[in-house]
């Protein structure tokens, strides 16, 4: 990490979570999740080579990788208390994405497929929408029938 560069803080992410859509908060979640497990790979691999060379710059990038982690796993529980207590909505981000994709309705990068260049929403995404236009969850009409309608 650079002397001259810091993260925002904890405050700040925060904040900043309130104006993002539902489905951005998971996704961002996911993005740290795996930022750490790659992290904990380097870091495996950056204190074997430490230890074996007694090399004093990977012990140091070692130690900032940790705190990296820290401030990932804290930013995580953030994203968590926002969707959960500010937002009063159920934790679910790997079950409902896992889900979609055994469904068919969401494609290998996490996104919805597309037809003909363009996006087709999920049900989630759909009802995220509804939610936020009109403040209340999406309805059913009771004469139609569930599914994806081409």
């Amino acid at each position: 990490m650079s002397a001259d560069s810091r993260p925002i803080t904890a405050a700040r992410f925060a904040a900043a979570l309130t104006e993002l859509p539902i489905s951005a908060l998971y996704a961002k979640h996911a993005e740290l999740s795996n930022n750490i497990t790659h992290l904990e790979s380097s870091n495996k691999q950056l204190e074997d080579f430490a230890r074996e060379n007694d090399d004093r710059d990977c012990y140091e990038a070692l130690l900032e990788n940790r705190q990296v982690m820290r401030n990932f796993n804290e930013r995580m529980d953030l994203i968590r208390k926002e969707v959960e207590e500010v937002r009063s909505l159920p934790w679910r981000p790997r079950d409902e994405v896992e889900a979609r994709k055994e469904e068919g309705a969401i494609g290998l990068n996490g996104t919805a497929p597309t037809q003909n260049g363009t996006h087709q929403s999920t049900p989630a995404e759909s009802q995220t929408r509804s939610e936020q236009t009109n403040g209340t969850p999406a309805q059913t009409r009771e004469d139609e029938e569930e599914g994806v309608h081409l």
